[in-house]
């Protein structure tokens, strides 16, 4: 009998990723939407075998309703605080309600655990849930994948195409950790089908550091790209929170101080990963940062 995962976030980048890569499994997937989800996403999903249940996300029992029977919730919503705090804590009661045996809360992000706490708005978020979470009678796993590759294209800020160089804060040897978001679909995928995951799975689909991508880009581009330093992550850390204090931007997900305080955690010594779990399933091909780059 095939797996029912049902998925939270499904009309999100990564969550809609996830639905394909279960249905790839031949996972039976329950997906929930609002009604006011985007009904072209809804509707290719659905047509992929996906079944939709639209229901009022702050209804325990409604949402609970639709968990009876599921092995597994993933939770890939995206968010501020009423989404990663709130309206997980509804989605995880409901799973706990129904009997569900099994959560993946929306981390995907770098491992933060060894992180002091107060620094990172986003990341602080997850360790609220984290202690409602780790209260509940269900088998719990966060996937730590650090920053999605995807981002270099543009969204993050490190590789300055037009001026060709490479944004980088401190030491340009330091080993950064990426995952694009199809690789992390398809490990999260995995996990939950997987019955016997421990509470935190830590991946990297490729780790490369400033001087190596500058040369990277040099040999796609065939331009020579430059490494430009600022300064170090001390000089980072106050120019983070004097962007805090002038933009505060409270009810953006990603105003430019959150990318800044990003960015300093995964330069951080303490967030650096010891023991990584990529061959957990050694059917995955992981995608390098430089073959992510070269399909721009």
């Amino acid at each position: 009998m095939n797996r029912v995962i049902l998925v939270a976030g499904a009309t999100g980048n990564l969550g809609e990723r996830i639905v394909k890569a279960l249905l790839q499994k031949e996972a039976e997937v329950r997906i929930l939407v609002r009604p006011t989800s985007d009904t072209e996403k809804i509707n290719s999903l659905q047509k992929l075998g996906a079944k939709v249940y639209s229901v009022n996300m702050t209804n325990v029992q409604e949402i609970a309703e639709v968990c009876k029977g599921v092995d597994c919730v993933v939770s890939a919503l995206s968010g501020l605080e009423d989404v990663i705090v709130d309206a997980q804590k509804v989605l995880l009661d409901a799973a706990v309600t129904a009997g569900v045996r099994r959560f993946i809360p929306s981390d995907f992000s770098l491992d933060f655990t060894n992180l002091p706490a107060g620094k990172n708005r986003n990341l602080d978020f997850r360790r609220t849930f984290h202690t409602y979470l780790d209260t509940k009678e269900i088998a719990a796993t966060t996937i730590f994948n650090g920053p999605f590759a995807d981002l270099l294209k543009g969204e993050m800020p490190m590789i300055l195409f037009k001026q060709k160089k490479i944004l980088h804060w401190g030491n340009a040897d330091y080993r950064m950790d990426f995952t694009t978001m199809d690789d992390t679909a398809e490990f999260t995928a995995n996990v939950a089908l997987d019955p016997s995951t421990p509470r935190f799975l830590r991946i990297a689909g490729d780790q490369i550091t400033a001087r190596e991508l500058a040369a990277t880009m040099s040999d796609i581009t065939g331009n020579k790209f430059r490494l430009f330093r600022p300064g170090g992550l001390g000089l980072l850390g106050i120019i983070t929170n004097i962007a805090k204090t002038i933009a505060p931007g409270k009810k953006e997900l990603y105003p430019a101080w959150q990318g800044m305080q990003y960015m300093r955690d995964m330069l951080d010594e303490k967030g650096k990963i010891d023991i990584y779990d990529n061959e957990r399933y050694p059917n995955l091909k992981w995608t390098s940062v430089k073959e992510m780059l070269s399909k721009r």
